[in-house]
Order: C-alpha cells, then sequence, then structure tokens
C-alpha cells in the first residue's frame, strides 16, 4: 500500500469535507452574523462536541484502534467481529444513559460552561434549548466513530474520510430551507445537527458489511463487559479521556472567559476556529487517521524500524505542508476572513476581530499538526498516560498565557495561548519519543529545512504584495470577483512555493512511502 497515495486520497475528502464546511459557515454567517444566538449556538454545540471528543473520535479511538488491529493482525476474524460487537454495544449503552443525564443537567451544564452568556438577554435559555436539541449527537457520532475505527483498520480510508461531507450539507439544507420556519430561527441548525449524526451512521452501514464487521448491539451488557478485549480497551480509555479531557478543558475555560469579552467574542473565535480546522484537519487528522493503524501493524510486528520511519515521513510532510499554511494565515487572515464569511450581516467590524483570531491562531498551526503527527507514536504502543502527563502541563502553561496575553489582545489573546501551547504540547511529545528511541535521525534534514526556507521566504513575499495591493473589505459589493482573486492569489502562492522547492532539488519521490 502507497501510504503517500492513500494519504492524497483522505486528504481529497477531507478537503471536500472542509469546503462544504466553509460553504456551512459562510450561509451561517450572512444569515446570522456574529450575534447572541450565533454566541448560544457555538457555545450550546461546544457540549456535545466535548462529549464527542472524550467518548468516541478522541478517547475511543485512541484506545480502540490499537487494540483492534492487535486483534486482526493476531486473532482473526471471527474473535475481532466478537470484540466489535461486543464494543458497540458497551458504548452504546453507556453514551444513551449519558445523552438521558445530560439533557436533564443542561442547566447546570450551560452555565458552567458559558457563565457570561447572562449577559446577554435570552442568552442562557437559548443555550439550553439548543443543547438539550443537539445532545442526542453525541450517542450517533460515537457510533460513527466506532465505525470509521474499524474502516480504518480495515484500510478503507475513504468512506470515514466523505462521511463529515454529510453534516454540512445537512447543516447547510437546515439553515437555507428550515430557517424560515422555526422560531428561534437558529434552532434548525440543531436540527441539522441531529440530522447529520444519523445520516453519517447510515452511511456507514454498507461499508461495514461488506468486510463482515457489522457491529451487532445487544441487550447483553455483562457479557461485553466480561470481554478481555473490551476491558482492555475501557482500560486504555480512562487515561485517553483524561488526555482529550484535558485540550477540551482547555477550550470551555476559553469559552467561558471569552464569554465575559466583548459580545461575538465566541462567535469571533468560532470562525477563526473553522479557518483553522481546514488546514490541521486537511494535514494533522489525515496524517494521523493513515499513520495510527500503519504504526499499531509495524508494533505489533516489533518492527521498530519502519516506526520510526513512518514517524519521520509524517514529520517531513508536516512540514512541508503545515509552514506555507500558517504563513498564509498570518500574511492572509483579512482577504481570507472575508472572502468567506463578510456578507448580508457579517460586518467589516467582524471580519478585522476574526482575522485577528485567524492571524493569532496561526501560530501554533505547526504545533497543532505535529501533535496529530506525534501522539499515534505513543497510542500504537498502548501509552496513553505520557501524553496525559503532558497535556496537563500544558492545560497549566496555557491558562497562565491567558493571564498574559488576555488583557493585551482580549479574544485573539485566548488564540494565541491555544497556539502556543500546541507547540509546546508537540515538543515534548518528540522530546518523549526522543528519548525512548521511537524517534530516530533519519538523513536529510539539513538540505529539506534549507528548502523550506528559501520556499518560505519567496512564498511570503508574494503573499505580502498580495495583501497590500487589494482592497479585500471594498470587494464586498464583488463577492465572484474577490473570491477569484483570492483564489488565483492562493494557487499563484503555491505553485511559487513548490517551484521554489523542486528547483533547489527536492523530490517528490522522497515522499512516496510503501508497507
Amino acid at each position: 500500500m502507497n501510504l503517500l497515495r492513500v494519504l492524497a486520497t483522505v486528504s481529497g475528502m477531507t478537503m471536500l469535507s472542509r469546503i462544504t464546511g466553509m460553504i456551512r459557515e459562510s450561509i451561517v454567517a450572512s444569515l446570522f452574523g456574529a450575534s447572541v444566538q450565533t454566541d448560544a449556538f457555538n457555545a450550546a454545540f461546544r457540549i456535545p462536541n466535548l462529549l464527542r471528543r472524550m467518548f468516541a473520535e478522541g478517547a475511543f479511538s485512541q484506545a480502540f484502534v490499537p487494540i483492534l488491529g492487535e486483534f486482526k493482525t493476531r486473532r482473526g476474524e471471527a474473535e475481532t467481529k466478537i470484540l466489535v460487537d461486543h464494543t458497540a454495544t458497551l458504548l452504546a449503552w453507556t453514551l444513551l444513559v449519558v445523552t438521558i443525564i445530560g439533557i436533564v443537567a443542561t442547566p447546570v451544564i450551560v452555565l458552567v460552561l458559558a457563565t457570561g452568556l447572562g449577559q446577554q438577554p435570552g442568552g442562557i435559555d437559548l443555550a439550553v434549548l439548543l443543547t438539550r436539541v443537539m445532545f442526542p449527537y453525541i450517542l450517533t457520532i460515537a457510533l460513527v466513530a466506532g465505525a470509521s475505527g474499524i474502516l480504518n483498520t480495515w484500510r478503507n480510508f475513504s468512506v470515514p474520510a466523505f462521511t463529515p461531507v454529510l453534516l454540512n450539507l445537512s447543516f447547510i439544507g437546515c439553515a437555507i430551507w428550515l430557517r424560515p420556519y422555526i422560531n428561534p430561527p437558529i434552532l434548525a441548525l440543531a436540527i441539522g445537527v441531529i440530522l447529520g449524526g444519523v445520516v453519517q451512521l447510515a452511511f456507514q452501514v454498507p461499508a461495514l458489511k461488506r468486510i463482515h464487521m457489522l457491529p451487532r448491539i445487544s441487550f447483553n451488557i455483562r457479557a461485553a463487559l466480561a470481554d478481555a478485549g473490551v476491558r482492555r480497551i475501557i482500560k486504555q480509555m480512562v487515561p485517553a479521556i483524561f488526555a482529550v479531557s484535558v485540550a477540551q478543558l482547555s477550550l470551555i475555560i476559553n469559552t467561558n472567559i471569552a464569554s465575559w469579552l466583548t459580545p461575538g467574542s465566541i462567535s469571533w473565535l468560532s470562525y477563526a476556529d473553522r479557518l483553522m480546522e481546514f488546514p490541521t484537519a486537511l494535514l494533522g487528522v489525515a496524517l494521523g487517521t493513515v499513520l495510527l493503524p500503519s504504526l499499531t501493524q509495524a508494533n505489533a510486528s516489533n518492527n521498530d524500524k519502519q516506526v520510526a520511519e513512518l514517524l519521520d515521513w509524517g514529520m517531513r510532510l508536516t512540514f512541508l505542508l503545515a509552514l506555507p499554511c500558517a504563513l498564509a494565515l498570518w500574511l492572509l487572515s483579512v482577504p481570507l476572513t472575508a472572502t468567506l464569511f463578510h456578507y448580508v450581516r457579517f460586518t467589516a467590524a467582524d471580519v478585522l476581530m476574526t482575522s485577528h483570531a485567524v492571524t493569532a491562531y496561526g501560530v501554533g498551526l505547526i504545533g497543532l499538526v505535529l501533535v496529530k503527527i506525534l501522539a499515534p507514536g505513543y497510542y500504537a504502543k498502548q501509552d496513553i498516560k505520557t501524553p496525559v502527563k503532558i497535556g496537563l502541563l500544558v492545560l497549566a502553561l496555557t491558562q497562565a498565557m491567558n493571564l498574559a496575553f488576555v488583557p493585551l489582545f482580549q479574544h485573539a489573546g485566548l488564540a494565541l495561548s491555544i497556539g502556543l501551547g500546541a507547540c509546546l504540547n508537540a515538543l515534548l511529545l518528540f522530546t518523549g519519543l526522543r528519548r525512548r528511541g521511537v524517534i530516530q535521525a533519519q538523513p536529510g534534514w539539513a538540505p529539506f529545512a534549507l528548502r523550506l526556507l528559501l520556499g518560505l521566504t519567496i512564498m511570503g513575499a508574494a503573499l505580502w504584495w498580495a495583501n497590500q495591493h487589494f482592497d479585500w473589505l471594498g470587494l464586498r459589493a464583488e463577492p465572484f470577483m474577490r473570491i477569484g482573486l483570492l483564489a488565483l492569489v492562493i494557487t499563484a502562492a503555491a505553485g511559487v512555493y513548490f517551484a521554489t522547492l523542486l528547483a533547489s532539488g527536492l523530490k517528490i519521490s522522497e515522499f512516496k512511502r510503501k508497507i
């Protein structure tokens, strides 16, 4: 299997997901702007997202995929299917209980997570309503995450990578066609979340049937708990939940701090976060998705050389692709924000406030992506405790940075703290893997770094010129011209960057890797 080709497939599907996500956010920004309604929705949506990352895509996947890969490699299909059935049974019933408790306790949860919404008339009540409507999303998306882990282990990366597109389409459809018939109108987005979760789950069922791994959820919870493999997953999930909780706790604290700042701060951060998710998912999530099953297989085969080579390959691709993206976020924060969101109710002031957060987030892009590459080096060895310890330290330092940056930069200070914290997280993860000998220096890093520096310098000059010579806010009345101009600038900058790399001796064949 050619990993570069697989990565291109996953990145392509992820790009489609992020493009539809950007269209979704542009439509939401146009219809709702940055208001009490969007603040309430973004605060509410972070609650099921928090649980999703704790119980589904984050902690569950980190614990489930390595053990599932081990069963597939060493135990055979029959025992692996039993593990899948028992795991799905326990996951479904546990999250059903969590969902019921969450719906009942929503008022308390909202008050804890977004206290400052009480300053905005109707903010708390609206956030409670939206949270209750969206809470069942955690149940469907947890099962989606389990299905994605199974399909990725069987080297079917395209279906899970495409699945998020369906959530975006559900958002868009409900925002456009359901909104006029709903009061309050923002409730249409919450309904879109639930509908998207159901559609995502249904989309993966045929792919699971084809590999004979469609989970069978039963009422026999005792049998599921008695399964040794399930108990191992639970044992791994406990520290994994702490690891994910550390990152999410930082996000919760930041949301609460933002709720006390200028009205619209939560929304500005959320729009900036959507922009950041584009390169983060396209590079970090895609690379992490491809690497984890391969690292798990290499570890199961005790192939330390292949583990080191896989991690080195991932890091080089990260620097090759993430650094120019970070540079573009710094230099094109206003053009990007204006082109995507500056329509109808999204004002020029909203563009500037969001662009400040985009610039601050861009500082940490390389760290955010590297964490996705380096953490699987621990997960594949079923070591989740070390990332937890590192995460706790980073959480403390991130909040210390908030004390310094928020008074100076307001909402952008929150983004800057997250970005710098991600860079520190990546550095500590790398240091730990290097000390254990998991990461071993591969030849060619020095000339590779020099080529990158040359390419980034020339690309940066081109972006700076484009940013200075066009009135991106003034082009609001001509949206298609602005979109075309931004596309031309980005394409030209990417062309200059890669042409410089190739002219200086970089060979694409260096990144082709088969396992």
